[in-house]
C-alpha cells in the first residue's frame, strides 16, 4: 500500500510539477524575448533615422559634431542610446548621447573603442550579463544600447518567477499529498476491510477446528465415548455453513453478468417468498402479515432477489420476540419499494451502516450459539448493488425495517 501511495503521489507531483515549470520557462522566454527585440529594434532605429552613410567628417576634426536636427532629435524614453560617429580611417570623431543620463563623451568613447577592437558587425550578446548592445558599421558609426535597466528588470524577473516557482512548488507538494490519500482513500479502506475480513474469517475457523482437534484427541483415547463424534460433527457442520455463507458472499461482490436477467413479477416472487417462511414463524409464534401490489416487474436475477428475501425474512424471524409480528410491503410509487418489518430487538444506535459489513454481529454470543457469522446482510447489500438498488436499515418504538429501493 506504501509503494501504491508513493507511485501515486509521484505521478501527480510529476504531472503539476511539469505544468508549472511550462509555465515558468514560458513566462520567462517570453520577457526575454521582448526585451530582446526591444533592444533589437532600438539599434535599428537610430542606425536608420541617422542616415549615417551620408555622413562625411573632415578627418582633421576631432570633435566633429554633425548639425543634423534629425539625429538630435532622437530621443529613447525606454532605452540609453548613444551613436558614436566615424571617419574615414575609422576614428572617433564625434559621439552623440540619445538620453539624458549625464554620461561623459569619453566614456563611451571607451565603450567605442572596446567595440571597434571586437570587429563585431552587431552584437545583442546575452541581456542577462551583456552590458552594452552595439550596432557597428565600419568608416560610419556605432550605435551603442546601454543594457542596464533591461538587465536589471530581465533578472529581477527571473528572481520573482523563481521565488514564485518554489512557492508553487511546495504548494504542489502539499495537493498532491492530498490528493493522493483522496485518490487511494478507497483502495485503502478495501485493503484495511480485506486484512479485517481475513482476521475475522481466521477467527471463525480457527474455533470449531479448535474443538475438531481436541475431540478427535479425545475420542483417540477414549474410543466409546460417542460425544466426541456428536462435537465433531456439530463443529464440522459450523464450517460447513461459514464456508459456505464465504463463498456465496465472494460470488455476491463479484457479480457483475447480468446475462441471467430477465423481467419478471417482483410482486409474486415477493409474495412465494413470504409464504415459503411462515412455518418457521409459526414455530416460534410470530405472525406474518403482508401488503404486496400485485403486477409489479422488475429486470432482475430471481434467484437472487429470492435469496434477497430469504435472508431478510431470516434475519426478521431472528430477532423477533415470541408473539411479535412481521410485515412484509411492496409498493410502486416514484421508485419500486419493498420493505420487511419485525418487531422485537432492535439495531443499535449508529450501527444501522455497519450491520451490512461482513462479520458484524451486535450480539457475539447469541449469534455464535445459533451459526451465524455476519454475512448474511453483506450478501444482501452487495445483490442490492447488482439490481442498482439501495437498502437501508432502521429502527425506532420497538420496530426494525429494512428497506430496499429498486429504480423504476
Amino acid at each position: 500500500m506504501k509503494k501504491l501511495k508513493k507511485q501515486v503521489f509521484a505521478v501527480i507531483f510529476l504531472i503539476l510539477t511539469l505544468f508549472t515549470t511550462a509555465v515558468f520557462c514560458g513566462y520567462n522566454i517570453v520577457s526575454y524575448n521582448q526585451s530582446y527585440n526591444s533592444v533589437k529594434r532600438s539599434l535599428m532605429q537610430t542606425e536608420k533615422m541617422g542616415n549615417f552613410g551620408n555622413i562625411k567628417p573632415p578627418s582633421d576634426s576631432k570633435n566633429f559634431k554633425p548639425e543634423f536636427e534629425s539625429m538630435d532629435d532622437i530621443r529613447f524614453m525606454d532605452k540609453t542610446v548613444y551613436t558614436v560617429l566615424l571617419d574615414e580611417n575609422n576614428k572617433i570623431c564625434g559621439v552623440i548621447n540619445h538620453s539624458d543620463n549625464g554620461v561623459s563623451d569619453s566614456e563611451i568613447e571607451d565603450i567605442a573603442t572596446t567595440v571597434i577592437s571586437q570587429s563585431f558587425q552587431q552584437s545583442i550578446g546575452n541581456l542577462y550579463f551583456a552590458d552594452y548592445s552595439y550596432s557597428y558599421n565600419s568608416n560610419s558609426s556605432i550605435v551603442i544600447v546601454d543594457n542596464s535597466s533591461t538587465k536589471q528588470t530581465l533578472r529581477s524577473t527571473l528572481l520573482y518567477s523563481l521565488l514564485l516557482y518554489l512557492i508553487a512548488e511546495a504548494i504542489i507538494f502539499l495537493a498532491a499529498r492530498i490528493l493522493m490519500l483522496r485518490i487511494t482513500r478507497p483502495v485503502d479502506e478495501s485493503f484495511e476491510k480485506q486484512k479485517q475480513f481475513i482476521a475475522d474469517a481466521s477467527h471463525e475457523l480457527k474455533t470449531p477446528l479448535s474443538v475438531i482437534i481436541a475431540s478427535a484427541d479425545a475420542l483417540e483415547g477414549n474410543p466409546s465415548e460417542t460425544k466426541w463424534l456428536e462435537n465433531i460433527k456439530t463443529e464440522s457442520e459450523r464450517m460447513n455453513k461459514l464456508i459456505a455463507d464465504l463463498l456465496d458472499l465472494a460470488k455476491s461482490e463479484s457479480a457483475e453478468d447480468k446475462s441471467e436477467f430477465a423481467v419478471g413479477d417482483l410482486s409474486k416472487l415477493v409474495e412465494k417468498s413470504a409464504l415459503t417462511f411462515e412455518g418457521v414463524m409459526f414455530e416460534k409464534g410470530v405472525t406474518l402479515t403482508d401488503s404486496i401490489e400485485s403486477g409489479i416487474e422488475l429486470n432482475m436475477n430471481s434467484f437472487k432477489i429470492q435469496q434477497l428475501m430469504s435472508i431478510l425474512l431470516d434475519n426478521a424471524v431472528k430477532h423477533s420476540e415470541k408473539g411479535g409480528k412481521i410485515e412484509v410491503a411492496l409498493k410502486r410509487d416514484k421508485d419500486i419499494i419493498l420493505t420487511v418489518t419485525n418487531e422485537g430487538e432492535g439495531i443499535p444506535q449508529g450501527e444501522e451502516e455497519k450491520i451490512f459489513e461482513r462479520f458484524y454481529r451486535a450480539d457475539e454470543s447469541r449469534n455464535r450459539n445459533e451459526n451465524r457469522y455476519g454475512l448474511g446482510l453483506a450478501i444482501a447489500k452487495n445483490i442490492c448493488l447488482l439490481h442498482g438498488a439501495v437498502i437501508t436499515a432502521k429502527s425506532s418504538d420497538g420496530k426494525t425495517t429494512f428497506k430496499v429501493i429498486f429504480k423504476a
